[in-house]
């Protein structure tokens, strides 16, 4: 189409735009109720873990797990990588579970929320949030084992990577015996391709669900 045909069809566009009936805007997703935090159970073939997550800090984060978690989106995934680096003291590294681009499970990607942001560091315990590019995360976390400062967003950074860092939003309060079972599954030596390959479990540990979970109470 050339500049003066396609110049000459946008008034014929507008009044066929204007003619047809005006199209109803999909409903925006019902607000997720949120603390400051919340404690969620991940009860999994393994054990349980249960979490604190921090809403005040890390509000669109926590709000995108809560939602995942209310729709029982996480029923049913499973912990299929363990990341085991060569340094510092064992155990060094990460679990990772999620929803694995599972079309049927997925919401919409959220914001980032950087640690430079938020304030809430990738130390031993810490789940974060696994993305390809800041902003494309969806339903897949990590948990550490040990503490991976090089997680963590440093804006003075030249590459942008490092400068965005991952999103952390919450801790494992009870059950990190669990996330140490996970990590020293064994490993598949043929799965997975390029930085995944021999990351993945050869067995992956079911999720059996995902569930908020009443606040401790507090000491007597």
């Amino acid at each position: 189409m050339n500049r003066r045909f396609a110049l000459l069809a946008l008034p014929a566009l507008a009044l066929l735009l204007a003619a047809a009936p005006p199209k109803r805007r999909p409903a925006p997703p019902a607000p997720v109720p949120m603390a400051d935090v919340e404690r969620v159970t991940i009860s999994t073939e393994a054990g349980a873990i249960v979490l604190e997550l921090d809403g005040k800090r890390a509000p669109a984060t926590v709000r995108n797990f809560l939602r995942y978690t209310d729709q029982r989106r996480f029923d049913g995934i499973v912990f299929y990588r363990a990341m085991r680096l060569p340094w510092g003291d064992p155990p060094s590294g990460l679990i990772q579970a999620g929803t694995q681009n599972d079309p049927r499970r997925l919401l919409p990607p959220i914001a980032h929320e950087p640690t430079s942001q938020t304030g809430i560091l990738h130390k031993a315990g810490t789940i974060s949030m696994a993305r390809w590019a800041p902003g494309t995360a969806t339903g897949d976390f990590t948990i550490m084992l040990s503490d991976m400062e090089g997680l963590d967003a440093d804006p003075a950074a030249a590459d942008p990577e490092r400068q965005a860092g991952y999103a952390a939003f919450g801790r494992v309060v009870e059950g990190m015996d669990v996330v140490r079972r996970i990590f020293d599954a064994p490993l598949s030596p043929a799965k997975g391709e390029g930085a995944l390959k021999g990351q993945l479990l050869e067995a992956p540990v079911r999720v059996i669900s995902v569930r908020r979970t009443p606040a401790a109470p507090p000491a007597p």
